[in-house]
């Protein structure tokens, strides 16, 4: 059973909860690293607690959160408060925490791509050796199977794992070095300590901040694993156009689709997920536009980061998860997919033609005018392809009946859909 979406598991990973519960635990741990005296340590551990009110209390008279958060702190610890935040500066922290955040998000998002996949392969696999027709720009061109549109998108899917693997890598860096990166008033060894407990790596050289070029590259990951739930989910929509009507969405008892139209079955969801599309890309390039800051950090990158980090990391979640739901409901229709493959009347088989023609000598020119001579009086009415070519005399003086049957085989076209799923990882 596909679970249904709840927002609550990555939303919490952006509450201010959960971010000042990271702040506390950087602070702690630095203590630790510098090896204060155990008595203050002890007092720090104990003691040491905050208020999402009572910072937001203090913020508006501060106008600084880091501050606010670190005076809240002190108020529940005492004298021992001397030793939080000492040499740090608020990047240490915020930036640090921000990293251990966008970790959290991307475990969630691979777990998404994974289940996702699992649904895609078992699609595939029942319907490995239904044919239907492939198209290009839109047109009936040769045959394939619905298995094989279903692989492709497995293996796709597999890049986009591959892609949110590294990109959480790429972002799983901290640093605890100081206003300008100098660690001036803190040893280097603290970094690592604080680093390798929250499970980042420390940054091998910073300025105030992360440089910015990571984030970036975390949110292009998000907004392709974007790109490729659009391409499928206008996949879905071409296929359920009433001329094609291949496949379509999971319509539930009681769905309506029109207000107007009561015969209307609409691809509302994969709809939606193309328009969310865009704001994934969109959320992307207002990330590139934070690499760039003055000199060793200023302020211009964190209103922006504050809104499109945990939108994009959440809406990404929701569009994995509503993906799954609709391939493992996906009305799949055989019988349409065999009455469309035949409609061309035959000429999806040119190209077998073409090449036996080749193959008895003729030139590649005068093959493709036999070819096309017949497919385009096929294509205004006249009867089927094979018939056209059973008639034309000049063909006939190349090829037997019998090498027109064996072009038109259907099998052709399927002999190596096994070795593709091999390839792709299908079992």
């Amino acid at each position: 059973m596909i679970r249904r979406y709840s927002r609550e598991a990555m939303r919490e990973i952006w509450t201010e909860e959960n971010k000042f519960s990271i702040w506390l635990q950087i602070e702690i741990l630095a203590c630790e690293a510098r090896k204060i005296p155990r008595k203050d340590l002890a007092t720090i551990k104990r003691r040491a607690k905050f208020s999402v009110e009572r910072i937001r209390e203090i913020e508006r008279t501060t106008n600084h959160d880091v501050i606010a958060f670190t005076t809240n702190v002190a108020e529940h610890v005492g004298p021992a408060s001397r030793h939080i935040h000492e040499g740090l500066t608020s990047s240490d922290v915020v930036d640090t925490a921000l990293a251990v955040q966008m970790v959290q998000s991307a475990d969630i998002l691979l777990d998404d791509v994974r289940k996702l996949r699992a649904v895609v392969a078992k699609k595939a696999k029942k319907y490995k050796y239904v044919p239907m027709i492939g198209r290009t720009h839109g047109v009936h061109a040769e045959p394939i199977t619905f298995g094989l549109k279903m692989a492709l998108m497995y293996d796709e899917f597999c890049r986009a794992f591959e892609r949110l693997a590294l990109a959480r890598d790429i972002v799983a860096v901290g640093k605890i070095s100081g206003a300008v990166g100098t660690y001036a008033h803190m040893n280097p060894k603290v970094e690592q300590y604080v680093c390798r407990r929250l499970g980042l790596r420390a940054a091998d050289i910073s300025t105030q901040i992360i440089q910015r070029d990571r984030h970036a590259e975390y949110m292009s990951a998000i907004a392709l694993v974007g790109c490729s739930i659009d391409r499928w989910a206008l996949e879905f929509r071409h296929l359920q156009r009433t001329e094609v009507l291949e496949a379509e969405e999971f319509f539930a008892e009681g769905q309506k689709g029109s207000s107007a139209m009561p015969h209307k079955r609409n691809p509302i969801t994969c709809e939606r997920l193309c328009g969310l599309a865009r704001v994934l890309r969109g959320n992307a390039l207002a990330a590139m536009e934070n690499v760039a800051l003055w000199h060793e950090r200023d302020i211009s990158h964190s209103s922006v980061e504050r809104i499109i980090l945990p939108d994009s990391t959440t809406l990404l979640d929701y569009m994995l998860v509503t993906l799954t739901n609709v391939v493992d409901k996906l009305l799949v229709y055989p019988a349409r997919m065999k009455s469309n493959l035949e409609s061309s009347k035959g000429l999806i088989y040119s190209q077998g033609i073409l090449l036996a023609l080749t193959k008895k000598g003729l030139t590649r020119e005068k093959a493709y005018a036999l070819v096309q001579r017949n497919a385009m009086k096929t294509g205004t009415g006249a009867g089927t392809f094979k018939d056209s070519l059973l008639k034309d005399a000049e063909v006939l003086r190349h090829l037997t009946k019998r090498e027109i049957e064996h072009a038109f085989d259907l099998d052709i076209h399927l002999r190596q859909v096994d070795a593709t799923f091999k390839k792709v990882g299908i079992a």
